[in-house]
């Protein structure tokens, strides 16, 4: 089913080919080992740590998800701090997401948590919050495409 929500999925070509690179390191492994099919076993090994990790670690911003899509943001928002808090105490499992979550993601969780906080805040009518969530956002990832493209939009609405 389509999202009526705006969703952005931005990919890190990098970290996809990394991922790549450690499957068929692993299916060589088996290989040489003699395992039959390690192609095969390496595909689902694959696909349930994937799984896995992505259902356990990353929770709360999983949740956010489902309470965004449902539009339901004052809950989202609550889910996408506990989101935020918890990539912030783990930044090793953001920074590396590509091997620990099997993610290939080209912006962190802790800046997906912080620009979906401030999506939500807007679309619950509190948009000096939403702007000062953006602003937040780019102090601390002052790359953030979808920050900046959001504060033009803001200031622009105001003219």
């Amino acid at each position: 089913m389509a999202s009526t929500q705006p969703i952005i999925r931005q990919i890190s070509w990098f970290s996809l080919v990394l991922q790549i690179l450690v499957f068929m390191f692993m299916a060589f492994v088996l290989f040489i080992c003699g395992v039959e099919d390690s192609l095969l076993f390496v595909a689902v090994i694959y696909l349930l740590l994937s799984f896995f990790l992505k259902k356990l670690i990353p929770k709360f911003h999983r949740k956010g998800m489902r309470y965004f899509r449902n539009k339901k943001y004052d809950l989202a928002i609550n889910e996408y701090k506990k989101s935020y808090e918890f990539f912030q105490k783990n930044k090793w499992i953001d920074k590396y997401r590509a091997l620990f979550l099997l993610s290939s993601s080209r912006i962190s969780y802790s800046e997906m948590a912080l620009v979906n906080i401030a999506y939500c805040y807007g679309q619950v009518g509190e948009g000096t919050k939403s702007k000062e969530i953006y602003e937040e956002t780019l102090k601390e990832f002052p790359n953030s495409e979808i920050a900046l493209e959001a504060l033009k939009m803001y200031n622009s609405a105001k003219e």
